[in-house]
């Protein structure tokens, strides 16, 4: 039996309560749920999980990471935080999971689950060099880009977007770039480069009025006019807020991709990939998909705990039934 901590039961939380409860699976027991506000269940110590499920977008939990594996307790993760902060931060994981023989669940962090890491992972496995990776990051930013045309202002767009739920709930956080920022790190990471967090240079699209504002919403306005000089700047083409790292350079803004580029394809909130390699020299590999909605991240977090049936941990006895679920709706 599985025993699972789930930390933060915002929109991702809440997805994989929801998915929890209509698997309604024998081996996974939910012992402890916990937000800023309120516990249920015992502590996370006294509820001796075998897997911490980060469904937050902490820094103080991410900053926890590397203290779990230490103690043999598996990470499963959707906070960005952990391997996407600094190079510190990411080492300590890498050296608590060698040195407990503890699991550190990522795919959630970069595509919603879309097999981007493990393909990674796998082609330095198996003796392949990466030499670059660039991507479509962002599902919002795909959604507003692909939607605007100069007809409404880019402001409504990201009015639409948030009430959708597609950008956070303070959608600075995807306009600034932070949030591919991190993605990024956490790609080159996994291709074998030790890349430090300020090596990445960032476009911010959030214009200093609306950075200092108070009111959100009134000062998104603001973004209105730069985006109409940038999409009249252009001649062929769309604009795409696009991340690539390439020898030694990485970087994060808007590009003029042309309808034939490898990353200028999808629709809505897809998530575009390209892996450079030395196997794929010629023509990339090319990862496509959706890369936003807590439907997609919750059922990719999920997907790192069912990896973990093989692990010798947790084989013997399951419980008959998951009797600790019906909690999760106490703290919604």
């Amino acid at each position: 039996m599985i025993r699972l901590a789930l930390l933060g039961t915002g929109n991702v939380g809440q997805a994989v309560i929801a998915r929890l409860e209509a698997l309604d699976d024998p081996g996974l027991c939910l012992v402890h749920i916990s937000n800023t506000r309120v516990t249920v269940g015992p502590s996370l110590r006294e509820s001796a999980p075998h897997v911490v499920l980060d469904a937050t977008a902490s820094d103080a939990v991410a900053a926890r990471h590397a203290d779990w594996l230490a103690r043999g307790w598996h990470v499963v993760t959707a906070n960005k935080l952990g391997r996407g902060a600094s190079l510190a931060r990411a080492e300590a994981i890498e050296n608590a999971c060698h040195a407990s023989g503890a699991r550190y669940g990522d795919a959630a962090t970069v595509g919603a689950g879309l097999p981007l890491l493990r393909s990674l992972r796998a082609l330095q496995v198996g003796g392949d060099a990466i030499h670059g990776v660039a991507g479509v990051l962002s599902g919002s930013l795909a959604w507003l880009l692909a939607r605007f045309d100069g007809s409404v202002p880019f402001s409504t767009l990201v009015r639409e977007a948030r009430a959708a739920g597609y950008t956070e709930p303070d959608p600075r956080i995807d306009l600034s770039g932070e949030d591919v920022r991190r993605k990024l790190l956490i790609l080159a990471r996994a291709a074998g480069v030790p890349l430090e967090a300020d090596a990445v240079q960032v476009e911010s699209l959030v214009p200093q009025a609306l950075a200092q504002a108070d009111d959100i919403d009134a000062a998104l306005d603001a973004l209105d006019a730069p985006m109409h000089a940038r999409l009249d700047a252009v001649r062929e083409g769309r604009l795409h807020f696009v991340a690539r790292w390439r020898d030694g350079i990485a970087r994060v803004g808007l590009e003029t991709l042309a309808p034939n580029d490898p990353l200028a394809a999808g629709s809505g909130t897809d998530n575009r990939v390209a892996i450079h390699s030395a196997r794929y020299a010629h023509q990339p590999l090319v990862i496509q998909g959706p890369g936003a909605g807590a439907e997609v991240t919750a059922a990719a977090m999920l997907d790192d705990v069912f990896a973990l049936r093989d692990q010798p941990t947790f084989a013997g006895t399951r419980s008959s039934k998951n009797v600790a679920i019906g909690i999760g709706r106490a703290i919604a």
